[in-house]
């Protein structure tokens, strides 16, 4: 059992053309950038700054943005180096497949199911409470759950998922069109609340800029799993604000950042890869970290950081009613349900298209790889996905799991910032259209920055996160492992090597008794 064995780089480009199972190339940089844009400017924008700001960061919540700004753009660098040498659906499973082997290659793949069916359905399950908080503000009054046999079914999130399954199972460039307009709305909005917002902006709110770390007071078990992982290592007593704050903070907001590596997953329905994939990610992260930067300015210099930590669940709105704007909440409102729609889309586009790649490879059933010979895109799979986040969204409590959306992502990022470096090792002749500068600093670097923010989540995070992995491991030596396609590979190459062996051995052993049967007759 080989469990490091790696799979060829000309083979994952020869698999993305197999008959039956092949995306359609239709994507360009435009595409990608405003995809980035889409999912990672979602209701996020209007709500994760203020709960960072009040319960980590302070005012200095714009330099956690920035600092998790540059995770990114370290690890989606090294992303970029990977998909223009290898421009096939899978992102970083492909990309681990080819450098650290098929067991990593499994947990990588997995944790990304873990990140983007987690998004998709907390997500999904957001944008049903913003359209009946929009309904509200029209002054309808409709629930954003139905209470059917002493369950809450959340309806919203069975409409959002199956609009943009169909969307994506009709074609790929049709969903990106769609995502294209709701998208540029959304920036319409921002702009409209960051030009509003800096014109309630008080200079003295930004002081002290760093707060000074302040004990939580709890030293109960729940306080131990809600401190940060980082925290417990080192023994240090659950605490806010202050420098380590600020980590907490990019932690935390790190979630603005996740469809950065999502956007990778497309690179086989980009056109001309190698030269559209790096210009569509890091447009949309430059348009994406200016927004962030500038709504969280807006944000701690409206009120100050203290009166933010006094609300229950901080959000934009929370800002402009203190400051007396209520007519803001419907524009904030409108905006946070427009944000997360193209969201959703992404993120189903990206789930599916792992779970593609690894079920092309055998790890995953084979028939879940199939493709329309109409559309180009996987019917089957999009629609199995779409009703699975569909069913969790809109009957569970699955909100609870939403830091297991920025562990997936960060376990992600380390395992290829680190691969580049085995990659440029094993294969040098490789050139890929972008490469990461400096050499080896800069994925080093990444793989780093991307560790220490995953220490920042919280113990509860690592444990349900352990819990994940285990399943995960039991699903491949179960499964995966005995119908691994590469591992079929390696079958047949060593029981032909064993059999020219045998032939070998059998032929020279009758050579040897001829040549002895000789010996006797000469010497008779």
């Amino acid at each position: 059992m080989n469990l490091l064995r790696t799979k060829p780089i000309e083979q994952s480009i020869a698999d993305a053309d197999e008959p039956g199972r092949k995306l359609k190339r239709s994507l360009s940089t435009w595409d990608l950038m405003i995809m980035g844009v889409a999912v990672a400017v979602g209701a996020g924008i209007f709500s994760v700054g203020a709960k960072a700001a009040a319960n980590f960061a302070g005012p200095a919540v714009t330099v956690s943005f920035a600092i998790a700004a540059v995770t990114c753009a370290l690890a989606i660098m090294c992303y970029a180096e990977f998909a223009t040498a290898i421009p096939v659906a899978g992102s970083a499973y492909v990309f681990t497949y080819a450098t650290m082997g098929e067991l990593l290659a499994w947990i990588i793949g997995w944790n990304l199911i873990l990140e983007l069916f987690t998004a998709a359905a907390v997500i999904a399950k957001y944008w049903g409470i913003y359209l009946s908080k929009v309904f509200a503000l029209m002054g309808a009054d409709v629930p954003p759950a139905l209470a059917i046999g002493g369950v809450d079914l959340y309806w919203g999130a069975f409409l959002i998922v199956a609009i943009f399954t169909v969307l994506l199972v009709l074609g790929t460039k049709l969903s990106a069109r769609v995502g294209n307009i709701f998208t540029l709305i959304k920036i319409g909005v921002v702009l409209f609340v960051i030009v509003v917002g800096f014109t309630y902006v008080k200079v003295e709110n930004y002081a002290p800029f760093v707060p000074a770390a302040e004990p939580t007071g709890g030293t109960g078990a729940a306080d131990v799993l809600k401190q940060s992982f980082f925290g417990f290592l080192t023994g240090a007593a659950p605490a806010q604000y202050g420098t380590l704050g600020i980590f907490a903070g990019a932690a935390l907001v790190f979630f603005a950042f996740i469809g950065f590596d999502v956007v990778a997953t497309s690179a086989e329905e980009v056109k001309n890869p190698q030269k559209t994939l790096p210009r569509g990610i890091f447009g949309g992260l430059a348009v994406v970290t200016l927004l962030y930067i500038l709504v969280s300015l807006a944000l701690t210099g409206m009120v100050s950081y203290t009166q933010l930590a006094e609300a229950d669940n901080p959000t934009l709105t929370t800002a402009f009613e203190a400051v007396g704007d209520t007519s803001a909440a419907k524009v904030i409102a409108f905006g946070s349900l427009i944000g997360l729609t193209t969201v959703i889309m992404v993120l189903l586009m990206g789930l599916s298209r792992v779970v593609l790649a690894m079920s092309r490879d055998g790890l995953l059933p084979r028939s879940l790889s199939k493709t329309s010979d109409k559309r180009s895109t996987p019917v089957r799979l999009q629609i199995i996905c779409g009703a699975a986040v569909a069913l969790v969204a809109g009957l569970t409590n699955v909100d609870l799991l939403e830091e297991m959306i920025n562990i997936g992502t960060l376990s992600a990022f380390v395992v290829v910032s680190l691969g580049i470096l085995v990659l440029r090792r094993k294969r040098p002749d490789l050139k890929p259209a972008f490469r990461v500068p400096f050499g080896k600093v800069l994925p080093v670097v990444s793989a780093v920055l991307c560790l220490y923010l995953m220490t920042n989540l919280a113990v509860e995070t690592w444990i349900f996160f352990a819990i994940w992995l285990a399943i995960g491991l039991a699903i491949y030596f179960a499964y995966g492992q005995r119908h691994s396609r590469l591992n079929e590979r390696f079958s047949v190459a060593n029981a032909a090597v064993n059999g020219s062996a045998a032939d070998a051995a059998v032929n020279g052993s009758a050579a040897g008794s001829k040549s002895g049967d000789e010996d006797e007759f000469t010497r008779a």
